[in-house]
């Protein structure tokens, strides 16, 4: 396809770069200081230090992939996705004079064809990081204030839960996407606060990338060590196509976060190998329908009445550690062995899923001057509602071959992210999906990926 050549043709680019890239004035690698700038358009003449220099930051981001199913899931075939991001950081030190103020907003453009998952691999987490419905939106905005040199931290505005909790800090982070399946970037699991498909629309869900809420969040942080956090966010995420219809109203309910973290060996001062601990849970104070009688009454067709619980709930546990590290905490790029573990829970009455495990190994700096580089290895499972099994298995017993009981959607990622420039990576990566959507009835997928950032 088009866009694999142009990745392809680029790649080569780097490798062999045009002559005239290749000296510049005076006898300077043009190319080298062009290729190890932060940017692809460079600092704009002196433009964007001067900005940053009076409180003024931004950043460019683009991502481009091309999400390929070659065998199983609900047919085979190869789409292109998009997603554009700009982000404005405004510093009250520098722009007004006083300390700890930062206002933040985010914009979004997502284009290409939709609904990968939805329409080749079958699956519930979703293979590609970008695969959204089309749009050009708002993305955050928000406004946070440090107090007490840093230790108390308070934030409010247009949220997006992703940002704040479950966030890893060894295997990922800003701008590193080590690995492409959505699970991995945030567990599918808190996405049951969305109804279950076939299920009538209440309107509660999740704000995460790219949807965003009303909210506010308030850290406290006494040491490098350890912090606590909390958050309260509308129930309903703004899914309009501009993202700025801002509301908060009583239906909605309430979507509330609880973390608690502590960090072994934080930072470069401390000798031994770092570790991130994070424990958690999330509750949600709308209503919810029971998923056993839902099942019997919207795709059995029962005339039941369907229960409704009060509040939806879920916790979580996320561990990552270093294992090894090559040259040490002084080296920039912090080469060596990454391992992450996640494990989160949910009830099995209101929810579409009631387990999440995963885990993973990844590795910077594998191959010999190759210091940034990341290959990553990982693998999810998550397990559906045994009372959705339940009612399906019941309708089967009237009706013999109606359904085939929803079990469990597992996940295996192998990704190598190519750091090419400073500005720019190109990620294959290859997956396997068992049971796509739950489903043994769907045959496993097996999906190709190719994805590239740009840093303007």
């Amino acid at each position: 396809m088009k866009s694999k050549l142009l990745f392809y043709a680029l790649w080569l680019t780097l490798i062999f770069p045009p002559a005239a890239l290749a000296e510049g004035e005076a006898g300077t690698n043009a190319f080298t200081c062009w290729a190890t700038q932060d940017y692809l358009l460079g600092d704009w003449g002196g433009s964007r230090t001067e900005l940053s220099r009076h409180g003024v930051d931004f950043e460019f981001f683009y991502i481009g992939s091309e999400p390929d199913n070659l065998a199983g899931g609900l047919r085979t075939g190869a789409i292109y996705q998009g997603l554009a991001l700009a982000t404005l950081d405004l510093d009250s030190q520098k722009l007004l004079g006083y300390t700890g103020g930062k206002l933040h907003v985010s914009g979004l453009w997502l284009q290409g064809q939709e609904g990968f998952s939805a329409n080749y691999s079958g699956d519930y987490n979703r293979v590609n990081l970008v695969d959204f419905p089309n749009a050009t939106r708002l993305g955050e905005l928000w406004y946070s204030q440090q107090f007490f040199q840093n230790q108390l931290s308070f934030k409010v505005g247009e949220l997006s839960v992703d940002s704040d909790f479950i966030v890893p800090e060894y295997y990922a982070g800003p701008g590193q996407f080590t690995l492409l399946n959505q699970t991995f970037f945030y567990p599918s699991l808190p996405f049951n606060l969305f109804d279950p498909p076939g299920f009538p629309t209440t309107g509660h869900g999740l704000a995460t990338m790219p949807l965003a809420a009303p909210g506010a969040v308030i850290r406290w942080s006494p040491s490098e060590h350890i912090y606590a956090q909390a958050a309260i966010y509308s129930g309903t995420p703004d899914q309009s196509p501009s993202g700025a219809q801002f509301s908060v109203s009583q239906p909605d309910g309430a979507l509330n976060y609880f973390e608690l973290g502590w960090r072994h060996n934080p930072g470069t001062n401390n000798p031994g190998l770092g570790g991130a601990y994070k424990i958690g849970a999330y509750y949600h104070t709308s209503d919810f329908a029971d998923v056993y009688d839902g099942v019997l009454n919207y795709y059995g067709g029962m005339p039941v009445a369907v229960a409704q619980h009060q509040g939806n709930y879920g916790a979580y546990l996320l561990a990552e550690q270093q294992l090894a590290l090559k040259d040490g905490k002084a080296d920039p790029a912090q080469q060596g062995l990454s391992a992450f573990g996640r494990l989160l829970g949910a009830p099995a009455d209101r929810n579409l899923t009631q387990l999440e495990v995963d885990a993973g190994l990844v590795y910077r700096g594998l191959i010999p001057t190759r210091n940034w580089d990341t290959l990553a290895l990982a693998g999810s499972y998550l397990e559906f509602s045994d009372q959705i099994s339940r009612a399906q298995q019941y309708l089967n017993a009237l009706a013999p071959g109606s359904f085939t009981p929803v079990d469990y959607e597992g996940v295996i990622e192998l990704s190598y992210k190519i750091q090419a420039t400073a500005w720019w990576t190109i990620q294959p990566s290859v997956q396997h999906v068992f049971h796509p959507s739950g489903s043994s009835a769907i045959p496993g997928a097996t999906v190709f990926i190719l994805q590239t950032t740009l840093r303007f």
